[in-house]
């Protein structure tokens, strides 16, 4: 099955008009080419999917291996452009007393809008103030994938 995917992009690959498709293009004939293999009917879908995703983590893998070995320099081969960065600094916010007692202090009232929302009854502050009850932001379901 993997193997039948892999044939039927590369075949889809070869197709294209353009030796070197643009992302635009190869985004865009990569959702045909998955839409089209989808509606034909020939596949299982979840199988499809499940070999679809092994492929992209062998190919981020891949990607991932090759990039580590490059050399730092810039370059630009088959339509891709890439420039080495400077990965820049970020501040340590945590090494300011003050700033690592508001965290703590925001740790806290967290801790203390959960309690009063699971709780029954009314809750109270050290300093006798009512801990309101917040609202609720649903998160986006989404399909979780193991193997």
């Amino acid at each position: 099955m993997s193997k039948d995917l892999f044939l039927a992009m590369r075949e889809q690959e070869i197709a294209t008009n353009n030796f070197l498709p643009t992302k635009k293009e190869i985004i865009a004939n990569s959702r045909k080419f998955a839409k089209d293999i989808f509606n034909s009917g020939e596949h299982n879908p979840q199988e499809l999917y499940s070999q679809a995703l092994r492929l992209k983590e062998t190919l981020t893998e891949i990607e991932k291996t090759l990039k580590t070995l490059l050399p730092e320099e810039d370059f630009e081969a088959f339509g891709i452009k890439a420039q080495y960065r400077d990965g820049g600094k970020t501040l340590n916010y945590a090494d300011d007393p003050v700033y690592a007692d508001l965290q703590k202090q925001l740790k806290n009232r967290a801790e203390l809008l959960k309690t009063a929302y699971n709780s029954e009854s009314e809750i109270y502050d050290s300093e006798g103030v009512e801990i309101p009850k917040v609202g609720i932001t649903y998160r986006k379901s989404g399909l979780t994938i193991t193997y």
